[in-house]
């Protein structure tokens, strides 16, 4: 889970500068990322225990009211829930931001504490994101705006700026992603990773059914062009009532925002776990052609030796008794040459080749 928590590298930074100044001085930052969502940090020399952080994110989805500046009910409370410990939530905002937290981090006296601290703060963005996502979602779920409801598709965004579709229907919600890859390698590790899912969500009945298409569902075939060009094909889950009752409404919410970025995860770590499997391989290769060569198995021995050495077994060494046994078996050796009978090539002793005697040739006479 926790590699797409999607927290910001620039708020963790500038929190931890601020938290390890010794002289403190009036600080104030004002930076965007990805492009539509835009922070403020203010801190002051005489108050500087409290950090005042505003942000201003986009509308999750094209359907809601983007001119409006102030966040429901509903999500304020899951902000208040999840830093209600350190932080406080100024209203009204300030201008031209949708949030202003007040930030206190002088309750924590260890420094694991504080910097466990910031890095939930560094995570603010995907907690508005999914607040907003989990509110849709819950809304969609009520039995009335799912019947009133057209099946028109919702255009939504994830932290990553990625688009994916929400289609409302009288029964279910279709969550559709257009997935975008590198090259040729990722879409088929990609799309092995879409089959296994197909195939488990129509194993388990709890499970969230879902489908792979290589071409747009006929469901956003009206979109534009730039969010129907995928090399990795459209990926669609079925979201039932049952799945956004209570508390699954905020798990529900959490896959379909991290959904995308979990793919390209599997494909990184199936690549890593490919080229070690082909590493080995390698070497097995390699022990095979070197035992193969003469002298291959003195090679082998001493890698065995080697490996042995470093895993802690230890050799006994016979190296001068066997110097002493080769010495003495040449010797040996010599000596039986010397008493063997020297043999001369071209001299045959006769009763070594015994040839038949023929007998004598008879003349005939010829009858006239």
């Amino acid at each position: 889970m926790a590699y797409f928590n999607g927290g910001s590298r620039a708020i963790v930074e500038i929190l931890s500068n601020l938290q390890n100044v010794e002289v403190q001085v009036p600080v104030e930052h004002t930076f965007h990322e990805l492009g539509s969502i835009r922070y403020h940090i203010q801190a002051s020399a005489s108050d500087h225990e409290n950090i005042y952080l505003s942000i201003s994110t986009p509308s999750l989805s094209n359907q809601e009211d983007s001119t409006s500046n102030i966040f429901p009910d509903s999500i304020l409370q899951d902000i208040r829930k999840m830093y209600s410990k350190f932080a406080e939530i100024i209203q009204p905002s300030k201008e031209g931001y949708t949030l202003t937290l007040k930030l206190n981090f002088s309750n924590f006296t260890r420094t694991k504490d504080r910097t466990k601290a910031i890095n939930a703060v560094s995570s603010l963005k995907v907690v508005i994101l999914n607040s907003q996502l989990k509110k849709l979602l819950r809304n969609l779920g009520t039995k009335d705006k799912i019947i009133q409801g057209s099946s028109f598709p919702i255009k939504m965004l994830n932290y990553q700026n990625e688009p994916f579709f929400i289609i409302r229907a009288p029964k279910k919600i279709t969550a559709i992603f257009p997935m975008n890859l590198k090259d040729e390698t990722d879409v088929i590790l990609a799309t092995s990773l879409f089959q296994e899912l197909v195939d488990l969500g129509n194993t388990f009945r709890k499970a969230l059914n879902c489908t792979w298409s290589p071409i747009p569902p006929p469901e956003i075939r009206g979109e534009s062009f730039q969010n129907l060009s995928t090399n990795g094909g459209f990926f669609s889950f079925d979201i039932f009532r049952r799945h956004v009752e209570r508390k699954k409404a905020g798990k529900t919410a959490w896959i379909l925002l991290n959904f995308q970025a979990y793919v390209k995860y599997h494909v990184k770590c199936t690549k890593g776990f490919i080229q070690r499997k082909m590493m080995q391989r390698l070497e097995v290769l390699s022990d095979a052609i070197d035992q193969a060569r003469i002298g291959g198995g003195q090679i082998r021995q001493r890698q065995q030796k080697a490996t042995d050495k470093k895993h802690g077994k230890k050799w006994i060494s016979f190296s001068k008794s066997k110097k002493f046994r080769r010495g003495f078996n040449a010797i040996r050796d010599q000596i039986k040459r010397l008493r063997l009978r020297i043999k001369i090539k071209g001299l045959i002793n006769r009763h070594w080749l015994n040839f038949p005697k023929l007998p004598k040739l008879v003349k005939y006479s010829k009858l006239e």
